[in-house]
């Protein structure tokens, strides 16, 4: 239980975008040991670009935290902060490709979790709520709006 109540303190979509990367590095790393003949090689790659974009995550994540808190500064700051991360990983996909320690290809698909993540967060965002034994909040409007909305309603007599 101390890991749920560790995992509950966490920011929930930074949790559900890490849960996915996981979920989308095992998906790949299985297809790596089902048709690579040198897996050890595409698996140091995949889990690299995995790694890089758990950093990206973060790096968004804090970005993004602070930029709410700047006001009026705040485009500046979160444009600042992608290029500073695409900026990173294009140095890091270079040296890979250069040195040949890893596949670019396979670190490029790891880092791309990143991205797929964005379509399996309704998926992983049912999970931890499972976890947590919680459920969404069921929107409502507040009183001044529903007020608002029934005045508008209102056909005029013009």
């Amino acid at each position: 239980m101390k890991i749920t109540g560790m995992l509950k303190k966490m920011n929930r979509t930074l949790l559900e975008m890490q849960a996915g990367m996981l979920f989308f590095g095992m998906v790949c790393q299985a297809v790596i040991l089902l048709f690579a003949g040198e897996w050890g090689f595409y698996t140091a790659s995949l889990w690299f670009g995995v790694a890089f974009a758990f950093a990206a995550c973060i790096h968004m994540y804090r970005t993004l935290d602070r930029a709410l808190m700047c006001g009026a500064d705040a485009p500046k700051l979160v444009t600042k902060g992608y290029i500073f991360r695409y900026v990173i990983f294009a140095v890091a996909l270079v040296i890979v490709a250069l040195t040949e320690v890893m596949s670019p290809i396979v670190f490029f698909i790891g880092y791309m979790s990143l991205k797929v993540t964005a379509y399996l967060q309704p998926i992983t965002h049912k999970l931890c709520n499972k976890l947590f034994q919680e459920t969404d909040p069921v929107p409502e409007a507040l009183p001044e709006e529903s007020v608002v909305r029934e005045e508008s309603d209102i056909p005029s007599g013009e």
